[in-house]
């Protein structure tokens, strides 16, 4: 299972995490922050669990490609 979360309080707006992986992350249009899409929110760290490994590598690029270093990118068996 791949699980990715993004503390989005902490998101400057940049877009890289867009850029790097679009089918996963996406910008707000109400405040500009990244949105982890079909996540759930659980204190303001946003969480998707997904056996779709075919989204890792473009989730840890975007995890790398962060500035603030808000997106974490786990693999659990």
């Amino acid at each position: 299972m791949v699980v990715i979360t993004l503390q989005r309080k902490k998101c400057i707006g940049c877009n890289y995490c867009v850029e790097v992986a679009p089918q996963q992350f996406q910008m707000s249009k109400k405040d500009g922050k990244s949105v982890l899409l079909k996540s759930v929110d659980s204190k303001g760290f946003f969480t998707l669990k997904s056996h779709n490994y075919s989204i890792l590598e473009a989730c840890e690029a975007a995890s790398k490609a962060c500035p603030v270093k808000i997106i974490t990118v786990k693999e659990t068996n």
